[in-house]
């Protein structure tokens, strides 16, 4: 339907308005605050809970297997909350006029029609697409953290928290364009195999057309990525606690 952004942009403009733009705002902001919530914290919740179970040691030594775990299971938790609110937005921004006025307005059309397992609908295609983007962010952001750290000299311990956060900021900006680069996320269809994926993807667009929109991707998902990172290590700053990534290896006992 669009060629870009901007020809989109205009298009939606000119046909609903400015407010078209923005259909579905509302449940964008609860649900991905709720989700928020629920998957940075419950990462350091996992990501302890796991390294207590199998020790420091093999928690540095296995450290890529503990962030794939802790953000895998952060992420279940997450979506059951995102779900409900994900459910509305779809539906608002794939109905003219919206089916809803606003999200409580189309949390209460939906439950009373459908009941509350209207909302969870969409849950298991939702862990589908965000589990292994929640797992490909965590783990890549604290692999390059960890490696910028590497090359700078000192250890992390040596630098301001302003310089952590803004470590923090390049390792979020870095992990989402690794995020950002596949399109298989949006085009896989449920139950089909890696590799029939590809095939299928191939032939309807070709080799350039997997490429459609990554400078696009890349600028929204690398920013927003970086941004997330590096506000909430600014949070856990203020409240007192080390910014994430980068952990120095365990000492050895003497």
């Amino acid at each position: 339907m669009y060629t870009g952004n901007f020809q989109a942009w205009g298009k939606i403009g000119r046909a609903e308005g400015f407010r078209g733009i923005y259909t579905g705002w509302g449940p964008t902001f609860f649900g991905y605050s709720a989700q928020g919530a629920f998957k940075y914290g419950g990462y350091e919740y996992f990501k302890k809970f796991f390294a207590d179970v199998v020790g420091v040691e093999n928690a540095y030594k296995y450290k890529t297997a503990l962030y794939l775990a802790a953000s895998a299971s952060a992420e279940v938790i997450a979506d059951v909350a995102l779900c409900p609110f994900e459910a509305v937005k779809v539906r608002m921004q794939t109905t003219v006029p919206p089916f809803a006025k606003g999200t409580f307005d189309g949390i209460r059309q939906i439950t009373s029609k459908e009941g509350y397992a209207g909302l969870y609908k969409g849950l298991y295609p939702l862990w589908g697409r965000q589990i292994p983007y929640t797992m490909m962010k965590f783990a890549s952001f604290e692999t390059i953290v960890e490696m910028i750290y590497a090359r700078l000299p000192g250890q992390k311990s040596d630098y301001s928290k302003a310089a952590q956060t803004g470590v923090s900021f390049t390792g979020g900006y870095l992990a989402g364009i690794l995020c950002a680069v596949s399109k298989l996320n949006a085009n896989r269809a449920p139950g089909e195999l890696f590799g029939a994926a590809v095939g299928r993807i191939y032939k309807e667009i070709g080799f350039g057309g997997l490429w459609n929109g990554l400078p696009v991707r890349i600028a929204m998902v690398g920013t927003l990525t970086g941004l997330q990172w590096m506000i909430y290590d600014s949070y856990k700053v203020f409240m007192g606690f080390p910014t994430t990534g980068g952990s120095a290896p365990p000492t050895e006992k003497k």
